[in-house]
């Protein structure tokens, strides 16, 4: 069942994130005429040779592999545009820069697929490699700038297999947390007893509130394009692990 590869390091694999991406649209130009190809998820088609449609990325790659098209590259993908996004990355190191969804996996299946089709291609590869480091590292330094005050975190454009490597240190971080801070973890002795009324009587703990609404936030995360992270004083520990973790996705 997707989602459920590997638990204990990810709400998802690298392929499954992949499986997700291959449902964006790209064009293609046909070099064949063939009927409509009609699917549960919709009708493509019909095609003609050198006249451009649009059509899943799955079935853009299926067309290819059989030599029966070639693949436009996304706007996005050219030298130009990923310089200039680069660039703003680099001058901006508290804001994400607007980029589909699913980039990483997008690039990853045209540059593995279609490589003929991109014109610049190594340019476009070591691009798209940088762009994903400095994002990257970009998530790392704001986790270990979190102080104790800080009850959440909004990253805005975080794509999906960024979204993916950092969920599961977040949750795993603040079910550690409240687990050791929890009264019911503690053993006090019977003299003790009224203490735990003052205790109890705190009011809810904010690492139970995060703990719980984490979960529904992040649930949403693939429709509002925004990544939540919940926070605590200890993340700093939790993005000295984020650190050592290298993206199984690599192009």
């Amino acid at each position: 069942m997707a989602g459920q590869s590997n638990p204990h390091l990810s709400i998802f694999s690298a392929p499954e994130v992949e499986f997700l991406a291959e449902d964006e649209v790209v064009e293609i130009v046909p070099n064949i005429k063939m009927d409509a190809v009609n699917m549960i998820c919709g009708d493509f088609g019909p095609f003609f040779p050198q006249i451009a449609t649009k059509v899943p990325l799955w079935l853009a790659v299926a067309l290819k592999k059989r030599g029966k098209c070639s693949i436009r590259p996304p706007e996005w993908m050219f030298v130009e545009r990923l310089t200039h996004v680069l660039e703003a990355e680099r001058e901006s190191p508290r804001e994400f820069q607007p980029l589909p969804f699913h980039y990483v996996e997008m690039s990853k299946l045209l540059l593995d697929n279609a490589h003929e089709d991109i014109p610049d291609i190594y340019m476009v590869r070591s691009l798209i490699e940088d762009i994903r480091d400095v994002r990257f590292h970009k998530v790392e330094t704001g986790l270990e700038t979190i102080s104790g005050r800080t009850h959440a975190v909004k990253l805005k454009n975080l794509s999906a297999m960024e979204v993916n490597i950092v969920r599961p240190f977040m949750v795993r971080a603040l079910q550690a947390f409240y687990k050791h801070d929890s009264p019911e973890m503690i053993q006090q002795p019977e003299s003790t007893v009224n203490r735990r009324a003052q205790v109890v009587d705190r009011g809810p703990r904010n690492i139970f509130v995060t703990v719980t609404g984490l979960n529904m936030i992040l649930s949403v995360v693939a429709k509002s394009r925004d990544a939540f992270v919940v926070n605590n004083a200890s993340f700093g520990a939790a993005a000295a692990a984020v650190s050592t973790t290298v993206m199984n996705c690599s192009l």
